[in-house]
């Protein structure tokens, strides 16, 4: 998921979802990739998420990249936007790169920093250094034409120059963590990724698992269950839901977990209105699918 994009479509409808109006202390929102966004789309996605609810819960945003797209190291326009809707980030640098490309990533971190100071504190809420990295590095992610992942050696070099970079800034203070399957945390040659973070990101999509029942009300259940067997591997580590979510659309769908916005808003219900009960951060994948915007 994420920076490369799916061929597949996820679709946030107002209309198909309860929205709970309580505000609560942990952080909600959706993840926004770089490609097909400037400073007014990603203002416009991010108020638009923000009046899902009346009391605005839906007011965090996951990012993959620091690089707004089309540039070298320019900083992502989603922080003035976010800035300006006082939209909480959870920032991103992508690590499924080779060193020189990182350091643009770290470039661009560095840049924000210098020019937003004390106002990117204010909206930032974690940093994670890549995103399914080492599931795409594993056999199981080959076997699915996943895209380039990352060695653990490697990934955990960035992690280090991540926290080097934040050293005496405004952000020394922010948490460091990494996004990734559950696959990938429970493989343990790469137990090291644990104990070099302060949160771990995990993105879990039942719908894509091929070995599980297909009714939606099964995929809640391989949700929670995905959830829980995470937390004894964590060392007492934060977990937040960084991606899950259900397709409205699957064109490249034969057989298996049926699409549709009925099951959608079904697995909605059964999930992300527990993570708000749990008071667990999460970041639903997708608000909607850019044709949409």
């Amino acid at each position: 998921m994420g920076q490369g994009g799916v061929a597949m479509h996820f679709l946030i409808l107002q209309a198909i979802f309860t929205i709970a109006n309580t505000a609560l202390a942990n952080y909600q929102g959706f993840n926004y990739a770089a490609q097909g966004n400037n400073y007014a789309s990603f203002h416009n996605q991010f108020s638009l998420s923000r009046s899902l609810s009346e009391s605005g819960t839906f007011s965090s945003a996951r990012l993959y990249t620091m690089i707004q797209e089309g540039t070298d190291t320019s900083v992502i326009e989603a922080i003035p936007a976010a800035k300006a809707t006082q939209t909480k980030l959870l920032l991103g640098l992508w690590a499924s790169v080779d060193a020189d490309s990182f350091s643009k990533e770290l470039h661009a971190l560095n840049s924000a920093m210098n020019t937003y100071g004390q106002d990117l504190r204010d909206i930032v809420i974690g940093i994670s250094v890549g995103s399914e990295d080492l599931y795409r590095s594993s056999v199981l992610g080959a076997s699915k034409d996943s895209g380039a992942g990352q060695d653990i050696s490697v990934l955990l070099g960035y992690i280090q120059q991540v926290r080097d970079k934040l050293k005496h800034s405004v952000l020394h203070d922010i948490p460091v963590g990494h996004v990734d399957t559950l696959d990938a945390y429970t493989n343990h040659t790469n137990s090291q990724i644990l104990e070099a973070v302060d949160f771990i990101g995990l993105n879990i999509f039942p719908y894509f698992n091929q070995d599980q029942a297909t009714s939606v009300d099964a995929a809640a259940d391989s949700f929670w269950k995905a959830y829980e067997s995470m937390l004894p591997l964590s060392l007492g580590k934060p977990v937040w839901i960084t991606e899950t979510g259900w397709p409205t659309v699957d064109p490249s769908k034969i057989g298996g977990a049926s699409p549709g916005v009925e099951n959608a808003a079904k697995y909605w219900s059964k999930v992300a209105c527990e993570l708000q009960a749990r008071c667990i951060n999460f970041w639903w994948y997708i608000l909607a699918d850019p044709a949409q915007m």
